[in-house]
């Protein structure tokens, strides 16, 4: 049953994602694990730390990596562009040696338009980043300035045109909408910017007041109300849809061929490891464990105990009774849904462990009826947070 087992995990997609946790200025809107330094980050410690985070973890959970290749690794921060792309290509090199990375891996490095300095992204293409995901968030210069951000659109356009002569072919642009004074024309306005780049990817998301964040303790005037910010999610849908871009993800739209594998194995319920202050992992093991892990969000006391147990924040399995509505929070995210017997390879649950919700999910019209899919319907999609509610424990 364990070599059963083992086979089935290894079927499993696996990434890596690596959290660097520094950024020039925390934006009000931010829930991320991002921090503002008050002087230069440990740029070179902090590699060192991950490097021995990765060592860490491969000790404690060889058994579900045995024979698995990584197919995605995604920078994430923060701001990675603010590291020397010296420590980043160190970094990849030492990830090379503990870990099997498939051939053609996609390898993602999130960059902010404000904070890369000119020449980096040659030099981070020739370090084997493949893949760039540029926080441009509007192209309207007053809605940035409201946002609390550094830069400004013409930073994202010096920065996009300086990717693509660095050989870069394959780039997100991150945009919000419903910002502070936005109406529908201006979300327009933001996807028509965009579209003038042709870049292979959009991520199109909804500005919310994450709990915590400046603008939940004080939101700025002239928000959108729920209908406003419907009307521009609807426009911009259509416009994107107009020039090729295809919904496959709720809040993510891409050329064909080119969607972000690496958040395609979190929607999938895949495996990923997660190195860096911060960071979550999920992890299959033989025995049919599922576990997720959590590091220490401090970068110091990360730092201090990153080879050893105390980097670990938390640590354990999912419960059996979480597993469906784990699976469903990432799955029903997908236009186009996932194959229903993607479940239980993914669960280890047997296949009707979730009938019950389904049924009814079906019968109130949020998803569709077809039995060999597990797809949301256009009601679900827009309704999501109602239909995941089904799965709940």
């Amino acid at each position: 049953m364990a070599g059963a087992r083992s086979a089935v995990n290894r079927a499993i997609p696996l990434g890596l994602y690596v959290h660097l946790p520094w950024c020039v200025h925390k934006c009000p809107y931010c829930d991320f694990n991002s921090h503002a330094p008050r002087g230069t980050p440990p740029f070179a410690t902090y590699v060192d730390a991950l490097l021995a985070d990765l060592d860490a973890d491969l000790d404690e959970c060889g058994d579900a990596l045995r024979g698995r290749s990584v197919e995605t690794v995604f920078f994430g921060g923060g701001t990675p562009s603010l590291f020397a792309p010296g420590q980043i290509a160190r970094l990849l090199d030492g990830i090379r040696v503990r870990l099997a990375l498939a051939t053609d891996a996609e390898i993602t490095l999130e960059a902010n338009p404000g904070a890369v300095e000119r020449g980096n992204f040659a030099a981070l293409r020739a370090a084997d980043i493949n893949r760039l995901s540029l926080g441009a968030q509007s192209f309207d210069d007053t809605r940035l300035a409201a946002l609390g951000r550094i830069h400004r659109s013409a930073d994202t356009l010096a920065a996009f045109a300086e990717a693509r002569a660095a050989g870069f072919d394959n780039i997100n642009l991150d945009l919000m909408y419903a910002l502070p004074g936005q109406d529908v024309d201006g979300a327009q306005a933001d996807i028509e910017a965009a579209l003038a780049l042709a870049p292979e990817h959009v991520s199109h998301y909804q500005l919310t007041l994450e709990p915590g964040t400046p603008f939940a303790r004080t939101p700025p005037p002239a928000l959108p109300d729920a209908d406003a910010a419907w009307a521009m999610q609807e426009a911009c849908q259509s416009h994107l849809a107009r020039a090729g871009y295809v919904q496959y993800e709720i809040s993510a739209y891409a050329r064909p061929g080119r969607r972000a594998r690496h958040n395609l194995i979190y929607w999938t319920f895949g495996d990923y490891l997660g190195i860096g202050a911060g960071a979550h992992g999920k992890l299959s093991f033989p025995d049919g464990r599922i576990q997720r892990r959590a590091k220490r969000k401090n970068p110091a006391l990360y730092m201090q105990h990153a080879a050893t147990p105390s980097r670990l924040e938390s640590s354990g399995p999912i419960a059996a009774a979480e597993l469906p509505f784990e699976f469903m929070l990432n799955a029903l995210r997908l236009i186009d849904g996932v194959p229903a017997v993607c479940f239980a390879a993914r669960t280890g649950l047997p296949p009707d462990a979730a009938a019950a919700p389904l049924a009814r999910a079906r019968a109130d019209g949020l998803l569709a009826s077809d039995p060999a899919m597990l797809r949301p319907t256009a009601q679900g999609s827009r309704y999501l947070n109602d239909l995941l509610l089904r799965f709940m424990p």
